[in-house]
C-alpha cells in the first residue's frame, strides 16, 4: 500500500470549480473530485503553516500551547513513527519555513526529503546590488529597504521560465520519485508547495489564461503581494489580486493535473491512497481585508478544500458532509490505513468511517492561532471566543522556544519570566519552560482595533449567513458552543491560563 499526499499553502475553496467556483481555471481539480470524495465540511485546527504542520504530524491541536516553533522531544510524528516501522516516507518541499528557526527539525522525521528554493522571501540568491523594482510596485513589494520583498525580486530574476520555479522542481522530483518506486511498496511521499501563497508569482502563460476578462484592460500598478492590511476602498487592487492569485492556481492546477495522469498511467488507484489538501485559505478582498492572521479565521481561510481516494474504501466523484480536520485527522487516518497503532495523544481522527458512510467521528472541531481568539464550530455554527481581559502576557510551553526566524530574546528566559511547569498529558513526562511572551506580534489583540469585530466573542449561523456577515445573539446557541469549546480544550489538556483569558471555567484536570 501506498499514500501520495499533495499539500498547497493558503488554498481558497472559494477558487475552486469542485466547490462552485466558474471564473478560474481548475480543470484538474474537477477531475480530482471526480475521482475521490470531496469534503464540504473541513476545518483548519492550528495556524497558520508550521502550527498546522505540526498539527499534521502529531494529530492534536498545538496552537493553545505554543505558537509557531519546531517539533518538540515529545511530539509524536506521523512520517516517523512510519519510517520506524517499515513504512518509507519521503518529502519533497519547497516550503521554506521548514529551514529557518521556527520549522528547523520537521523534515528530519521522513526516511528522505528534498528540498527546492525560491519561493517568496527565501534567502536563495545572494545578491548585494539591489534588484530593479518598478516604480510602481505595491504591496509588500512596494516596501524599502532589506527583506522578504527585495529578496524575493532577486529570486524572480532566476525564474524566468516555468521549469525554474520552484513549484515546477517539486512536482517534477515527485513524478521522478514515483517512477523509482512505483514497483515498491509501503512508502509515504509528501508533495508539498508553497504556492498558491502570496506572493502570486506566475509567468505569462497562467495570466493569459485571464487576458480578456481582466489583463487587457488592467491600467494599475504591479501588485501580486498584498500586505497583511485591510482593502480601505481599494477595490480595483482586491479585484486585481484575485486575477493573479488565479492565474497562480492555474498553475497548481496544471501540476495537479499530473500527479493525476502518473496515478492513470501507472494505475495506482488500486493499492494508492491519495490526499490533497492545504493548511488554510488566504482573504482577496472578503470582510474588506487581504491575507490572513490580523483578522479572525472566516470561513475563506478556515474552511477548506480536502480530497481522498481510498482504495480500500473505493468511493469516488462524492461528497462528505461530516465534520473534519485534515491537519490532525490526517496523521490517524494515513496510520490506520498502513495498519500501524495510532499513539494515545493524537486526538485526531481515522477518517475511513466517514469515506465509507459519512459517519460523524466528532460532534465539534476547535481551531485558532495562539493568543487570538479560540474558536468552534460544529459545522452549523461558528463561535469565535475572545479574550475577555485585556493582558500584558499569554504563556508558552515549550523545550524549543524559537519563533519564525529568530530563537526568543534572552529576556525570555529571566526568573522573572520563565520557570518550569509540571508535564502535560502527551508530554511524556517531560517538565517544560512556561515563558511569559510580550510583544506577540500577530497574537497581540491589542493590535486589532481597525476592526471591532477582531477582538470580540461573536457567534454565526452558517446555514442562513454562509458569508458571515452578522453575528447572532442567540444565548442558548452560545451555551451549547461554550460547552463544544471547553470540552475540546479539555480534550487537548489546554493549559489553566487558556481558560482563565477567554473567561471560561477550567477542568479539576487543567494546570
Amino acid at each position: 500500500m501506498k499514500v501520495i499526499m499533495v499539500m498547497f499553502d493558503s488554498l481558497n475553496r472559494h477558487y475552486l470549480s469542485p466547490y462552485g467556483c466558474e471564473w478560474t481555471h481548475t480543470p484538474n481539480f474537477r477531475r480530482l473530485a471526480e475521482k475521490t470524495i470531496r469534503f464540504d465540511t473541513s476545518y483548519v485546527c492550528s495556524m497558520p503553516c508550521i502550527p498546522a504542520r505540526r498539527d499534521l504530524h502529531t494529530g492534536r491541536p498545538n496552537f493553545l500551547h505554543r505558537g509557531w516553533g519546531p517539533m518538540e522531544p515529545f511530539d509524536e510524528s506521523m512520517p516517523r513513527i512510519l519510517k520506524e516501522n517499515g513504512v518509507y516516507s519521503h518529502l519533497i518541499t519547497d516550503h521554506y519555513h521548514y529551514f529557518e528557526d521556527g520549522g528547523a527539525n520537521y523534515h528530519t522525521k521522513y526516511s528522505s526529503y528534498e528540498a527546492f528554493r525560491g519561493q517568496e522571501g527565501d534567502p536563495w540568491v545572494g545578491q548585494v546590488r539591489n534588484p530593479e523594482i518598478p516604480a510602481d510596485a505595491a504591496g509588500r513589494h512596494g516596501l524599502n529597504g532589506y527583506g522578504p520583498a527585495r529578496q524575493d525580486w532577486i529570486n524572480r530574476q532566476h525564474m524566468t521560465e516555468e521549469a525554474a520555479q520552484p513549484q515546477s522542481g517539486v512536482f517534477q522530483a515527485a513524478l521522478d520519485f514515483i517512477d523509482r518506486n512505483k514497483g515498491e511498496d509501503n512508502w509515504f511521499l509528501q508533495i508539498e508547495t508553497f504556492d498558491p501563497h502570496e506572493p502570486f508569482f506566475s509567468l505569462p502563460q497562467y495570466k493569459d489564461l485571464f487576458f480578456e476578462p481582466h489583463y487587457r484592460d488592467y491600467d494599475g500598478p504591479h501588485f501580486d503581494w498584498p500586505n497583511y492590511e485591510m482593502v480601505q476602498g481599494r477595490h480595483k487592487l482586491a479585484e486585481h489580486s484575485r486575477y493573479e492569485y488565479a492565474s497562480l492556481l492555474a498553475m497548481c492546477d496544471a501540476k495537479l493535473g499530473a500527479i493525476i495522469d502518473k496515478m492513470d498511467a501507472e494505475n495506482l488507484w488500486e493499492n494508492t491512497m491519495l490526499v490533497v489538501w492545504t493548511d488554510h485559505g488566504f482573504l482577496l478582498g472578503e470582510h474588506d481585508w487581504w491575507s490572513k492572521i490580523m483578522m479572525p479565521w472566516w470561513e475563506e481561510t478556515a474552511r477548506t478544500p480536502f480530497f481522498v481516494w481510498d482504495p480500500r474504501v473505493g468511493k469516488q466523484g462524492e461528497s462528505r458532509q461530516s465534520l473534519v480536520q485534515p491537519s490532525i485527522d490526517l496523521a490517524p487516518t494515513i496510520l490506520g490505513f498502513f495498519d500501524q497503532e495510532i499513539p494515545s495523544s493524537m486526538t485526531g481522527h481515522d477518517l475511513r468511517p466517514i469515506m465509507e458512510t459519512d459517519t460523524p467521528v466528532r460532534e465539534s472541531a476547535i481551531f485558532g492561532t495562539f493568543g487570538k481568539q479560540v474558536n468552534v464550530t460544529d459545522g452549523r455554527y461558528v463561535y469565535m471566543r475572545a479574550q475577555q481581559e485585556r493582558l500584558s502576557k499569554i504563556t508558552e510551553y515549550t523545550l524549543m522556544p524559537a519563533h519564525m526566524r529568530t530563537p526568543f530574546g534572552c529576556d525570555s528566559f529571566s526568573k522573572e519570566r520563565m520557570s518550569l511547569a509540571e508535564p502535560f498529558d502527551f508530554m511524556k513526562g517531560c517538565q517544560v519552560m512556561q515563558i511569559d511572551c510580550t510583544g506577540m506580534g500577530w497574537s497581540d489583540e491589542a493590535s486589532w482595533g481597525r476592526d471591532t469585530q477582531t477582538c470580540e466573542t461573536v457567534l454565526y449561523d452558517l446555514q442562513t449567513d454562509p458569508e458571515q456577515e452578522a453575528a447572532i445573539q442567540d444565548a442558548a446557541i452560545e451555551l451549547k458552543m461554550k460547552q463544544n469549546l471547553t470540552a475540546e480544550m479539555e480534550t487537548c489538556d489546554a493549559p489553566r491560563d487558556q481558560y482563565s483569558r477567554l473567561g471560561l471555567n477550567a477542568p479539576a484536570s487543567a494546570h
